[in-house]
């Protein structure tokens, strides 16, 4: 027996069309460096989409080409995702962050035609523009009396390319496999590399995330998407914002400055978030400064590292704000699991209930998980047995772009990289990074668990653990932490800290005060540049 139902395809273009017919008037707030406070509708947004798709096609832009950005989160940054993919071209976010190397590397590989820029990046592009050959010209995202004075070649004003294009425009008919996007992982290890998104995945993964319990978007929200639009689409708040019909705030270039993010907040009544914990931090930080409160936000989700057990607990005793985590990676759309409470949770004793508000969560349907030991056997949910991660779904890439290496293995299970552990309810907890992880006398260590402990100090601002290479154990972990401005503390007094708090043999060895630690260009830690610089590091008791 054959099914009745219609064969619609799943594309974005289904989804822009929707939101302008049904939320029209819902409005999009930006700060941009040419205006602190701009705003229009969604309406507003898809008119000039269309007026975008004209310039594309008038550039000679063509379907299955790659067209990049190097933007922050604001309105024309959407109407780019929009107009590039909803043409049959391919979205290419390109992180600003990256080394100059890095950026070569991937504008080159991905073989972008065009590259639409923000102002800042600007001096960054015009130093490396000759390594791009293959690049026709760049757009900045501007308007006239904006424009700075450039040498990148074929340069023209965003506003000035839109302004006289029509607002109507013929969009393609598009299969739901065809490439709508393209996000490069940081490459901590060799080059970066791509995961080439479509419209079905998008599109999935947009409702997955919307979920009730998952983001639980609708157009009684007023979201704030932090986390940068050019890794991993913004966690998808770019798509699933206007299909839920949500008002959205989008800071820009001021993402980490805590009080922007406040009168933000203030200003426009945001009832929740999304960004990486170094961005939560800062908010705190500011807020306790100031005295400035934010009756209006109601959750904050948390992603891209290990959240800190005192954001979780100062947002709660102190705004009334319930912070959520989630996990996911580019190679995943991003979304793997989120963690909202079960009814069951809430009759928990505190420290336990707190306990599990800092693990990753539960997966989302659509993305099937489990566990392997070193020999690729399955292991089981029982809470205690750690392992490889595995994922596979219809939102997680399969290979990676022009490489024959990487990917899913012949069972379709893609290696994340992760060591975790998983509950018989399915709640996830990351002990580590497969890399990453510490092996000291034959007994594994968890560095998530020391940096999480020591950061839960009060006078500590920011903490990295690594193994380093030991005599008689092997391995064992070396603490290297940041301290708050104008506080002082002792190696002996911040090794104290654990006890109780952690095994014995967990114990860092030794630790460090430092003034700067290396980040990746995500933001992360970036383990592998320390322990290069630390592999030398001579224990007291060899």
């Amino acid at each position: 027996m054959h099914s009745t139902m219609m064969n619609t395809p799943l594309t974005i273009t289904s989804l822009m069309e929707f939101s302008e017919k049904v939320h029209s008037a819902a409005e999009i707030v930006s700060v941009t460096a040419d205006n602190p406070n701009h705003s229009y509708t969604y309406g507003d947004a898809f008119k000039r989409v269309r007026k975008l798709a004209n310039a594309l096609e008038s550039l000679g832009a063509k379907q299955g080409d790659c067209i990049g950005t190097l933007a922050w989160n604001d309105y024309r940054h959407l109407e780019l995702y929009y107009a590039i993919s909803c043409s049959g071209m391919v979205c290419h976010t390109i992180n600003p962050r990256l080394f100059p190397e890095q950026l070569e590397f991937i504008v080159n590989h991905a073989e972008d035609r065009w590259i639409f820029l923000d102002v800042a990046f600007v001096p960054i592009i015009e130093k490396i523009q000759d390594l791009m050959p293959n690049v026709e010209g760049f757009i900045v995202l501007t308007d006239e009396a904006h424009m700075p004075e450039t040498t990148l070649r074929n340069a023209l004003c965003y506003e000035t390319l839109i302004a006289d294009k029509a607002d109507t425009f013929a969009w393609p008919e598009l299969a739901e496999t065809t490439a709508s996007a393209m996000c490069y992982t940081s490459g901590t290890t060799g080059n970066p590399k791509g995961v080439v998104y479509d419209h079905r995945s998008t599109i999935l993964h947009v409702y997955a995330s919307s979920l009730p319990d998952a983001m639980n978007l609708s157009a009684q929200e007023v979201v704030m998407p932090i986390v940068p639009m050019f890794h991993v689409n913004g966690w998808g708040l770019v798509y699933s914002a206007p299909m839920a019909g949500a008002k959205m705030v989008m800071p820009g270039p001021k993402m980490g400055d805590g009080e922007t993010l406040c009168n933000l907040i203030n200003t426009h009544k945001i009832t929740s978030s999304a960004g990486v914990p170094t961005v939560w931090l800062a908010l705190l930080q500011y807020l306790e400064k100031s005295g400035e409160k934010v009756p209006s936000l109601q959750r904050l989700t948390v992603g891209g590292a290990a959240c800190p057990q005192v954001i979780i607990e100062e947002f709660a005793s102190k705004h009334s704000v319930e912070v959520q985590t989630a996990w996911g990676m580019t190679e995943m759309s991003p979304l793997g699991t989120y963690n909202r409470p079960n009814p069951s949770e809430f009759e928990l004793p505190k420290d336990q209930f707190l306990a599990n508000r800092l693990k990753q969560g539960r997966p989302v349907f659509g993305v099937d998980m489990r566990i392997e030991d070193e020999d690729g056997n399955a292991l089981p949910w029982d809470g205690k047995s750690s392992g490889s991660v595995k994922v596979r779904g219809p939102w997680i890439t399969k290979s990676y772009y022009k490489m024959e290496t990487g990917g899913a293995d012949e069972n379709g299970w893609f290696e994340t990289g992760d060591v975790a552990c998983m509950s018989p309810d399915g709640m996830m907890q990351i002990t580590d990074r497969t890399k990453d992880v510490i092996k000291s006398g034959g007994e594994w260590i968890s560095s998530i668990d020391l940096e999480n402990c020591a950061v839960n100090h009060p006078k500590v601002a920011e903490a990295a653990v690594i193994g380093v290479p030991h005599s008689k154990w092997t391995e064992r972990p070396l603490l290297l932490a940041i301290l708050k401005e104008d506080q002082t503390l002792t190696e002996k007094e911040m090794l104290e800290w654990f006890d109780g708090k952690v095994a014995k043999w967990w114990i860092p060895a030794d630790c460090v005060f430092v003034d700067s630690l290396p980040h990746t260009a995500t933001g992360k830690l970036s383990k592998k540049d320390l322990r290069e610089e630390y592999q030398d590091f001579k224990w007291s008791d060899e």
